[in-house]
């Protein structure tokens, strides 16, 4: 894993939020108590030094035990604000942190019901901003049902209905399925591959298609562009010239299941994804199965867009296309 202490300068503040599925939260305590490796090594050597602002974690597996000993030294390790999802039927947790400096007031949310995992909601005001509402959900979308996904997706657009009121929206986690396939670098998996040989698999990421054929899901990812909401990993590769952004995330190392694909990712209201200065996917190689992703936005940007001192950006172009249609190559639009 690269070290991150030659984070890149920027000659403005900052804000960061980076999502991570640590697997099986780094594993169990030793037997003095003292936590695993992995879980310090992702909080102390990967995230720390990144000084994020939002954290949206997954698979927080042991720390709900023993009076959430865990999220408290986690809170310790990074200077931050730690909160825990009940744990649901997928007995893993999520988790999400604000720096206070940056958000220092928040209140929790609960949705608990259609959820395999609940997510972690709270509501928040950027410091420099009080008197507008962000919304900040932390989800780790069902691993086993495309049903499940999709009604837990159509539970986040509750969430995002609180826009027309002026809240803005941060979310994000393991969606566990696919972003609709224009604009991407990566191609959906071909489920008719020899390849693919994991059958339990193909019926937890699929659904029926012509012919008895199988295609990717991908409710999701329309779902949330559909209510307006952007992906500012997509916003990078094709406003900022930085196609990285689009890198997968997860599955290389899974055998018979069709290679990596970006199945971890955040979303941004049409006002807040305009303030992104950069994404990327940070190699956790060694620590979990999943990348972490990192979204950087300008905070004068930032507190600008919360005040909607400037028009939303139009809702994603990737609605326009057929899920099933071929990726175009990425161009630098900067403008």
């Amino acid at each position: 894993m690269p070290t991150p202490a030659a984070l890149d300068e920027y000659d403005e503040p900052v804000v960061r939020i980076i999502t991570l599925n640590l697997e099986k939260d780094g594993g169990e305590d030793h037997e003095n108590g003292e936590h695993p490796h992995r879980w310090r090594a992702a909080h102390e050597e990967l995230l720390a030094p990144r000084r994020p602002d939002v954290i949206l974690r997954q698979e927080a597996t042991y720390s709900h035990l023993h009076d959430q000993r865990r999220l408290r030294v986690a809170e310790g390790i990074l200077g931050m604000r730690g909160f825990l999802s009940p744990n649901g039927s997928g007995r893993n947790p999520t988790a999400l942190f604000l720096r206070p400096e940056t958000f220092p007031q928040a209140q929790r949310l609960e949705q608990l019901r259609y959820w395999r995992t609940p997510p972690t909601i709270v509501v928040t005001q950027l410091a420099e901003v009080p008197e507008v509402d962000v919304v900040v959900t932390s989800w780790h979308a069902a691993f086993n049902s495309p049903r499940g996904r999709e009604r837990e997706a159509e539970e986040l657009t509750a969430l995002a209905d609180k826009m027309k009121k002026g809240t803005a929206f941060v979310g994000g986690g393991d969606c566990n399925e696919y972003p609709l396939a224009h604009g991407e670098t990566v191609a959906h998996i071909d489920w008719a591959s020899p390849d693919v040989t994991d059958r339990v698999h193909i019926r937890h990421r699929t659904n029926a298609g012509p012919g008895g054929t199988r295609v990717s899901c991908t409710y999701l990812d329309d779902t949330l562009l559909g209510c307006g909401l952007h992906d500012p990993a997509r916003y990078a590769a094709h406003e900022l010239g930085m196609a990285d952004a689009l890198d997968p995330t997860a599955g290389d190392a899974a055998e018979g299941q069709g290679g990596g694909r970006r199945i971890d990712r955040i979303y941004l209201d049409p006002w807040m994804v305009q303030a992104v200065l950069a994404v990327r996917v940070l190699d956790t190689t060694g620590l979990s199965d999943h990348h972490a992703v990192e979204v950087v936005l300008s905070r004068r940007k930032l507190a600008e867009a919360l005040r909607r001192e400037f028009a939303s950006l139009a809702p994603s172009s990737a609605l326009t296309h057929s899920a099933n249609a071929g990726a175009p190559s990425i161009t630098n639009r900067k403008g």
